[in-house]
């Protein structure tokens, strides 16, 4: 794919929006059962929301200031994280306030605590690493259907006829005709039968944690929202599974076997399913090109500059088009 114009955007920039102070933060801790405030760290990681370490008497959090999600959306995210949390996923857990709310205003912004998770991300994940994931997603996946919030994932397909002509015009004439036949295909293919519920949405390398070769964590919920359980896993295969992140993007069999088959041993595909899945590949390719054209080419003004770069997923997408056969559904 040619873009219109060179990579502008630096990737190594504190993706921090809006500023917090120890004093501001301290005023606002005072309403939580967390103890006195310790330190106060920015993250530099995220292209969305505004994030800190916090360290307290009490523990270790992550503070997190929305700065595009609403004071409607959150209770969706924050109620499934408290939820999967309860049932024994290891996703952060918020820190209700004094009045039991999980999230109040901060520097205008609404803004969570939760508890920060042990482990850091793999980038470079093995068939064991992949399996585990596997096994917790299934979990996530089951523990989320008694939950009984609703919100269509905000990155479905309705966001990307919303946001194919905005990019459009930064594209040349090949990548603009994949991106049309791509829509049309999807609109022509989705599957209604398909089981769903809360999916996370996101589930990518940076957002699963590991201590000593032990998956610990889950985090980074906010992308979360109801809609095919099949899409979760077609994001984490996109991702997880690859031969070779920089220069392979094809599927490889031992991860993504490991993968689906820890995976079904929690949660049994349905035969709906294994006709959906190389339709389902190519769904989660389309939703991350475009989110990263978007990002890249239209970013949010602010202190935040960070931006991946579109076409590993435009190719992963032609890849997933054109590929003999996706690995089978066990």
């Amino acid at each position: 794919m040619s873009l219109s114009g060179p990579l502008k955007h630096s990737t190594d920039r504190l993706a921090v929006f809006t500023p917090v102070s120890e004093e501001a933060l301290t005023a606002w801790l005072r309403h939580r059962p967390v103890g006195t405030l310790r330190s106060l760290t920015p993250i530099a990681a995220g292209i969305e929301n505004t994030n800190y370490f916090v360290t307290t008497t009490t523990g270790q959090y992550v503070l997190t200031l929305f700065e595009k999600l609403t004071d409607t959306e959150l209770p969706f995210y924050l109620g499934l994280m408290s939820h999967l949390a309860a049932h024994g996923v290891p996703a952060p857990a918020p820190m209700p306030a004094d009045d039991g709310a999980l999230f109040h205003r901060l520097n205008d912004k609404p803004a969570a605590l939760v508890s920060r998770l042990p482990g850091r991300s793999v980038m470079q994940p093995d068939p064991s690493a992949c399996a585990q994931l596997g096994t917790v997603l299934a979990r996530m996946h089951l523990s989320g259907q008694s939950f009984g919030g609703t919100l269509e994932n905000p990155r479905g397909p309705r966001w990307w006829h919303e946001t194919a002509p905005q990019v459009m015009p930064f594209l040349d004439a090949t990548a603009q005709t994949v991106l049309q036949d791509e829509l049309r295909f999807q609109a022509q293919s989705r599957h209604t039968d398909l089981p769903r519920g809360p999916v996370h949405g996101d589930l990518f390398r940076d957002n699963v944690l590991f201590d000593a070769d032990h998956l610990t964590g889950v985090i980074d919920f906010y992308f979360a929202g109801v809609d095919a359980l099949l899409f979760d896993v077609a994001v984490c295969a996109n991702d997880w599974c690859l031969i070779d992140h920089q220069h392979d993007r094809r599927l490889s069999a031992q991860h993504c076997d490991a993968f689906l088959r820890a995976y079904a041993a929690q949660r049994p595909f349905v035969d709906s399913e294994r006709v959906a899945w190389p339709v389902m590949l190519r769904a989660a390719a389309l939703r991350f090109w475009l989110s990263r054209l978007f990002d890249f080419y239209l970013p949010r003004a602010g202190q935040l500059v960070h931006a991946h770069d579109p076409n590993h997923f435009y190719d992963v997408l032609q890849l997933r088009t054109h590929a003999a056969a996706a690995p089978v559904l066990p």
